[in-house]
């Protein structure tokens, strides 16, 4: 079975959701393919961050987007020794209409979205259908001309398209089909996410992580419970110690949750990330962009990876429409999304890198619980400073706007 669209975009994440209700207001006939039944899965990346959030305005999505239920964060930063705290990004700095990263489930996002862009006619949605590789014109080499994919019932086909968009997160397979390899960087931990519940006077609007003793756990509150981060040093197998081994660790290094750690059933009540920080040379081959993580995985610090890959599948929809709207955009056109979003996304990774090499490493090592004090004494003389790393992560150095074919009026809460 073979049919045909203008753009077809693989991964219904918030990069792929974007781009498809972005480019179909623009009046683009575009298909994303999402794999699963539904967005129901949990510890994804839940943090939508300020040019997000007033890019939701400009979309017309604010208001129903503030109905959702939500924690806004309006700073982070870290205990110091003496017991005080270092405020590394103070988002309330940031003249924007929302200074603060608000904390929503990812389904519930990309539902807001999903329904907004099936109101457009050029948009369709195909859940349970996964990308199991690219069409080349002339064979392996050629120009990308589709994809073929599969559905959850087995039905095969082939959609013909334009333009491919990869949206199709870090381990992309649209990425390696078009034989694109990323350059990695150096990350020295991954991730083991769980939740544990929240009293109603726990949490405040700052994220704080907590270090000691070799140990790193980020506790985020969230609407009726924590979602916990715990960090370890990349290649370590928790699993391997035990539900009561992990417990205890986390009871170290957060004393307030030796009263709910019998939450974690089992270890598997503990979910694993395997953070990767990298970055493609090229976005693009004749045919597919790469946008969002499959053009640049981003580590959890900061929890930008989202904001990121938003910015990008706006900067794709907004230089890609007209190219589009004429039939098959030229490897030049593809290019001009990387241009415009390269120094951005090397910025905010360079600011991870820095705060793993300097923050991470040390603590895990042994060899510090804390910033180095440098930074501390840098950052308590020049509390000005933290309007730099709020900005990055908040808004980063260019923050994408709706196109103008893509605004509408704010659209009210139960219509």
């Amino acid at each position: 079975m073979t049919e045909r669209t203008g753009c077809v975009i693989v991964g219904g994440g918030p990069a792929g959701m974007v781009a498809g209700l972005l480019l179909a207001r623009g009046g683009i006939e575009v298909t994303v393919l999402e794999k699963h039944p539904d967005f129901l899965r949990d510890f994804r990346g839940d943090t939508v961050h300020p040019s997000t959030l007033t890019l939701l305005d400009e979309l017309g999505l604010g208001e129903k987007f503030d109905a959702l239920p939500h924690s806004e964060l309006s700073a982070a930063g870290f205990p110091t020794d003496d017991g005080g705290m270092m405020k590394l990004a103070d988002l309330t700095r940031l003249k924007v209409p929302h200074p603060y990263i608000a904390m929503v489930p990812q389904w519930d996002f990309l539902d807001l979205l999903a329904a907004s862009a099936s109101r457009e006619k050029t948009f369709t949605l195909r859940m349970n259908t996964e990308m199991t590789g690219l069409i080349r014109e002339g064979g392996r080499g050629g120009a990308v001309v589709g994809i073929r994919y599969k559905t959850a019932g087995g039905t095969e086909g082939e959609l013909r398209a334009d333009l491919v968009i990869a949206a199709d997160g870090r381990w992309s397979l649209a990425r390696r089909e078009a034989g694109l390899e990323p350059k990695e960087y150096d990350c020295p931990f991954d991730v083991w996410w769980f939740r544990l519940s929240r009293h109603d006077d726990e949490g405040a609007a700052m994220l704080t992580p907590r270090m000691r003793n070799r140990r790193f756990a980020v506790p985020l509150p969230r609407t009726g419970y924590f979602q916990v981060a715990y960090l370890a040093p990349k290649g370590a197998d928790l699993r391997a110690e035990g539900i009561e081994a992990f417990r205890t660790n986390v009871t170290e290094i957060c004393p307030e949750f030796a009263d709910r750690v019998h939450e974690l059933k089992t270890i598997d009540d503990v979910k694993f990330l395997d953070v990767r920080l990298n970055l493609l040379a090229q976005w693009h081959i004749d045919g597919l962009l790469c946008i969002g993580d499959a053009a640049h995985a981003m580590s959890p610090v900061g929890g930008v990876g989202i904001n990121l890959a938003v910015q990008d599948a706006v900067a794709a929809a907004t230089l890609l429409a007209q190219p589009l709207r004429r039939g098959r955009p030229t490897l030049a056109d593809l290019a001009k999304v990387r241009s415009r979003r390269l120094l951005p996304t090397m910025l905010v990774q360079g600011l991870q890198r820095i705060l793993h090499r300097t923050v991470m490493r040390p603590v895990m090592a042994g060899k510090r619980n804390g910033p180095p004090a440098e930074m501390i004494k840098l950052f308590a003389r020049f509390p000005q400073l933290s309007y730099i790393p709020a900005r990055l992560l908040g808004l980063g150095l260019r923050p994408e706007h709706a196109p103008a074919f893509a605004r509408r009026a704010m659209e009210q809460v139960g219509r």
